[in-house]
C-alpha cells in the first residue's frame, strides 16, 4: 500500500505550485485575461463619454433642484 500511496500523489505537474510559482501563475493567468479584453474604438469612447457627461448634468440638476426645495422649505417652516 505505501507504494501506491507514493504514487496516487502525484507528479510535480499535479502539485499546486508553492511560492514564486504562484507569483508567476497569477502573472500568466492576469496575462492571459488582458489578451481577451476588447477595447471600445475612438467613437465608442468619444460616445460613452458624451453620454456620462449628459447624464451627470441631469442627475447634478435634479439634486440641486431638490437642495433649493429643502432650503425653501425649511426656509418657510423656520423662518
Amino acid at each position: 500500500m505505501s507504494t501506491s500511496t507514493a504514487s496516487t500523489r502525484g507528479s510535480t505537474e499535479e502539485r499546486s505550485p508553492r511560492g514564486l510559482g504562484k507569483i508567476l501563475l497569477f502573472i500568466r493567468q492576469v496575462i492571459d485575461e488582458l489578451r481577451k479584453v476588447v477595447r471600445p474604438t475612438r467613437d465608442e469612447l468619444v460616445s460613452y463619454t458624451i453620454a456620462l457627461i449628459v447624464f451627470l448634468a441631469l442627475i447634478m440638476a435634479y439634486i440641486v433642484g431638490l437642495d433649493q426645495l429643502v432650503v425653501k422649505l425649511v426656509g418657510w417652516v423656520f423662518g
